[in-house]
């Protein structure tokens, strides 16, 4: 247990977890809002801007450095490397607030009745809070005792698979999840890249339906039925490029079909095959410092 002000414990310890690729102008502010944890694990993707030489300038991080196969991979092996009994998952573009600091210290020093818990995300946009489109019900499962979660197998989009109920926490942490389209549009290529090999993967086929029909979907559906126009020409643009994603992936899956039934088969992003990142028991097998 870590110590109260009066030397008394007062919650299990928490080790914290950050993965992050070329965060140089985020890795700070999200170490910085996590440093009330009792230790912070920063796993980086060889990145090639100053976010190792950041992250290492903190006495409290533990840095280290791994191939990127994935979100799920990438924090399923996460969690393996850290060594207290409650895990607190944070990527570089995400914040911890003092409330949700607050709210968490309280729930673990009074014991928490679950092992895993949700935390709902305030998304912003260039600064500005996406109050619609879908995104007011962004919600991650980011806080859990060791074992009591894992996500699946997938290379994009994959929720944390928990033993037991997750119930959501009332504090947010912050997401700044677009900052410039210099920034964020490699980063819907890229999405869109993964999540057709996913497809690939998986036999998903892509036709008029899917090329054309799911982006149009997409954005009716936020922009339209999740009230995305009230955030005016922010939401626009923003359903917009949620839907470009869509287009995207689905555009690359049929140009893979199409190029394979001419003998030329894609070039897939590498896949996780290590059975033990997926593995259910592997963090809870793991001894652990409380």
């Amino acid at each position: 247990m870590s110590e109260g002000a009066a030397g008394l414990p007062s919650r299990p310890r928490i080790s914290a977890v950050i993965t992050t690729f070329n965060e140089e102008r985020n890795i700070a502010d999200c170490i910085e809002s996590l440093l009330w944890c009792d230790e912070v694990v920063v796993v980086d993707s060889f990145s090639t801007d100053r976010t190792p030489e950041i992250a290492r300038a903190y006495e409290k991080v533990r840095f280290l450095q791994r191939p990127y196969m994935g979100s799920a991979s990438q924090k399923n092996w996460s969690m393996d490397q850290t060594q207290y009994e409650w895990i607190l998952i944070f990527d570089a573009d995400e914040r911890c607030t003092p409330e949700l600091q607050a709210e968490i210290t309280a729930l673990l020093a009074a014991g928490p009745e679950t092992e895993a818990y949700t935390i709902k995300r305030r998304v912003y946009f260039m600064d500005r809070v996406i109050r619609f489109s879908g995104w007011q019900h962004d919600r991650v499962v980011r806080l859990l005792r060791r074992g009591a979660g894992r996500y699946p197998n997938k290379r994009v989009h994959a929720d944390m698979q928990t033993k037991g109920p997750a119930p959501v926490l009332a504090s947010p942490m912050l997401h700044y999840m677009i900052d410039s389209f210099q920034q964020y549009l490699p980063r819907i290529v890229t999405y869109g890249y993964w999540g057709a090999a996913q497809g690939w993967k998986t036999g998903h086929k892509s036709g008029l339906t899917e090329v054309f029909g799911r982006p149009v979907w997409r954005f009716l559906r936020m922009y339209v039925l999740q009230f995305g126009f009230l955030d005016g020409m922010a939401g626009l643009v923003f359903c917009m490029l949620q839907a470009f994603g869509t287009y995207l992936k689905w555009a690359v899956l049929w140009e893979w079909r199409a190029n394979a039934a001419r003998g030329r088969m894609p070039n897939l992003p590498a896949f996780d095959e290590d059975q033990s990142v997926w593995h259910w028991e592997e963090g809870a097998e793991k001894t652990v410092k409380s």
